[in-house]
């Protein structure tokens, strides 16, 4: 069975100072919907947790053959996306997350960690990393004994409670794309010069 591919896009991206850094374009495409689309190139399910109600968001993601979860509690922070996402698993089912704001995750990276999951027979947390300060990052796949932990995750710690006591298995990226999130107008500059990738 393969896991559930959840994207917990439900946040306010308040430190985007009126922006919302899940629709800053990447080459005309709105960063959620790139995820999204990255995603469904691992042939997984995917689900993306949006606040309930009409949104940009959501309109975004159009004909992306996602599940939108909406996510009441949304304010609570990321483990109300979490939880419900655990909550979606049918039984044995694995889930994986793909933190939105992270772009230099694509679907070869997804897809790379996927398959180091699928050589634990889908036993192990496997994650993406930095090589040179062994940074933990995206994406997350968890089996599916540990992503039950989700259901009883309260606060913004990302599940970081759930993997107490796991061996995590790396896959170890060769520079930050794993682990650089942009949050703010700053951060998205920033991005852009380095890459030189277009609006």
């Amino acid at each position: 069975m393969s896991p559930l591919v959840v994207i917990p896009a439900a946040g306010a991206s308040a430190r985007m100072r009126g922006g919302d850094k899940l629709l800053e374009t990447i080459e005309g495409e709105a960063l959620l919907r790139r995820q999204a689309v990255a995603a469904t190139a691992t042939g997984c399910a995917v689900a993306v947790t949006l606040p309930p109600g009409p949104s940009a968001r959501r309109a975004c993601l159009g004909d992306v053959p996602v599940a939108i979860v909406d996510v009441p509690d949304h304010k609570e922070g990321m483990s109300a996306s979490l939880r419900r996402a655990a909550g979606l698993l049918v039984d044995g089912q694995a889930l994986a997350v793909l933190l939105p704001d992270v772009p230099g995750i694509g679907a070869g990276e997804l897809i790379e960690v996927l398959q180091r999951f699928r050589s634990f027979d889908g036993d192990r947390v496997v994650r993406g990393g930095t090589v040179l300060d062994a940074r933990p990052g995206t994406p997350l796949f968890l089996p599916h004994r540990v992503a039950r932990r989700f259901l009883d995750l309260a606060g913004d710690d990302g599940g970081r409670q759930a993997l107490a006591g796991e061996a995590v298995e790396f896959v170890r990226f060769p520079d930050d794309r794993a682990v650089r999130d942009l949050d703010t107008p700053e951060d998205w500059a920033a991005w852009r010069a380095e890459t030189g990738i277009a609006e």
